[in-house]
């Protein structure tokens, strides 16, 4: 283990140590008369590209996150949280479904999610929320009669772009696309803050999923005060994560001044690793499904059931889903969903303490097909010209049904790219299903010392292999549409 991964783990320990897990009660758990209780709203945010190093409250060198530390210290922290794959929108879709992202036929960036999928934002819809999402989407079109559109995934309220952005964006409002002014995260806060004041008076919940564009490159967005990291390596990046903290500092406010904010579940994290393998939390980093493109930062806060504390139980993006539908309350059975087979798990006995464990596995699986490009001003510029002449919409065969109607059928045996089960400390790597990787990850956090030759494994290189491939068989038929 390198000198810096040695110094970043040993402070991870130590910090853990710092912190011991407490106490807290999901709605099932109160006594009866105390269940009558509001629902309480919901909001997700979600970075783009932030690695799990890569906020104060890991020791970061010289980063500055006071907010996203503040967060973490009121709330509950996850030390050893996964994105579902390691680019963007496969990502998002896993928090929207709770599936591995293949299933959903979104298996790399820039794809489609298939209308079939019913979404966390359907689910809450059907239960009596209202649902808003503001921000980078990167799952399906910004034009308004799609059914890959935000309204087909169950929002009520929109205003998205369809891939990253950074100063003066075209994001597409409910349909209607607009020419916005100003630094892209601040303007997702500004209607994020506008969608909470309007329904913070309403005695309807709301679900709200706040994704920022940043700090994805091309790094042109900057913080609000004096110049920040000049000279450092890859101050851009790091100057936009500070932006971000910004603007989660601008939204506790506003629900602290709504006096909102006991009875809110704010929900943080990134949809990948980072972009400094040095503070990825492992090795590599972005793009890759090696620990350091996984792991990122994770915290929850809900004041009324006072989570605080953290853990080192692996959770990932897949388990949102099951578990807000608990703390909401929320019986799956009666709103028509999630579809089935679900890849994440209801969490809530592991942030109470109740549980030290998972129990089941999680997979991965990157590179089963390839991404494709959106270039979000782009697309949406021209959208907005046609739009403002009253002229046919372009993109229309491409961009509205792009993925919809396909089902090729993929053979079941199929093992292209880069998958891995992580059945912790354990974790089996399958590469283009010929070669095999095996590491402990307690042991060996790098993965730098492969077991997968030892004979002292080999029972469990078998059987982890049967189950990884037993996994992958099953996501191949929910892509070929067998779920549906």
């Amino acid at each position: 283990m390198t000198r810096i991964a040695l110094t970043r783990y040993l402070a991870w320990f130590v910090l853990s140590l710092a912190c011991l897990s407490l106490p807290v009660l999901r709605a099932a758990d109160l006594p009866q008369h105390e269940t009558a209780i509001a629902k309480p709203n919901i909001v997700l945010v979600m970075a783009d590209d932030q690695g799990w190093g890569d906020v104060g409250y890991y020791g970061h060198p010289f980063l500055q996150t006071p907010e996203i530390d503040a967060m973490a210290k009121d709330g509950f922290v996850f030390d050893r949280f996964y994105a579902a794959a390691p680019v963007c929108s496969p990502t998002r879709a896993s928090v929207m479904t709770g599936r591995n992202p293949i299933r959903s036929k979104v298996p790399n960036h820039g794809r489609y999610m298939r209308p079939q999928e019913h979404t966390l934002a359907e689910s809450l819809k059907a239960a009596g929320y209202v649902t808003g999402i503001f921000g980078k989407v990167h799952l399906g079109s910004g034009q308004p009669d799609s059914p890959c559109n935000p309204s087909g995934m169950g929002f009520d309220e929109w205003c998205v772009g369809l891939n990253f952005f950074d100063n003066d964006p075209y994001l597409s409002r409910n349909g209607k696309v607009e020419h916005c002014e100003g630094k892209g995260s601040v303007l997702v806060m500004d209607d994020a803050i506008e969608f909470v004041s309007k329904h913070s008076t309403s005695n309807q919940p709301f679900f709200m999923t706040v994704w920022f564009p940043s700090p994805h490159d091309p790094h042109q967005e900057v913080p609000d005060g004096p110049p920040l990291y000049t000279g450092k390596k890859q101050a851009g990046y790091y100057r936009e994560i500070t932006l971000l903290d910004q603007q989660v500092g601008r939204l506790r406010k506003q629900l602290r001044d709504l006096k909102i904010e006991d009875n809110t579940i704010v929900w943080y994290c990134s949809d990948n690793g980072g972009l400094n393998d040095e503070t990825s939390g492992g090795r590599e980093k972005k793009g890759s499904i090696y620990e350091g493109g996984l792991r990122v930062p994770g915290i929850i806060e809900w004041p009324a059931r006072e989570l605080h504390g953290r853990t080192d139980v692996p959770v990932w993006t897949c388990d949102i889903y099951p578990t807000l539908l608990s703390m909401a309350g929320v019986d799956p059975d009666s709103t028509d969903g999630p579809t089935d087979p679900l890849d994440g798990i209801d969490i809530t006995k592991i942030i109470s303490g109740e549980s030290t464990s998972r129990g089941q596995p999680m997979g991965f699986w990157h590179q089963f097909q390839p991404g494709q490009l959106t270039y979000s001003d782009r697309i949406l510029k021209a959208i907005m010209e046609k739009q403002q002449t009253g002229a046919p919409l372009p993109h229309n065969a491409h961009r509205m049904q792009k993925d919809v109607d396909e089902f090729p059928r993929f053979a079941e045996n199929t093992t292209t790219g880069h998958a891995a089960w992580n059945d912790w400390p354990w974790k089996l790597h399958r590469i283009n299903g010929k070669k095999f990787e095996l590491y402990n990850l307690v042991d060996d956090p790098m993965e730098e010392h492969d077991l997968a030759g030892d004979p002292k494994q080999q029972l469990r290189l078998v059987r982890m292999q049967k189950a990884l491939d037993q996994w992958m068989r099953s996501v191949v038929r929910s892509i070929n549409g067998d779920d549906y």
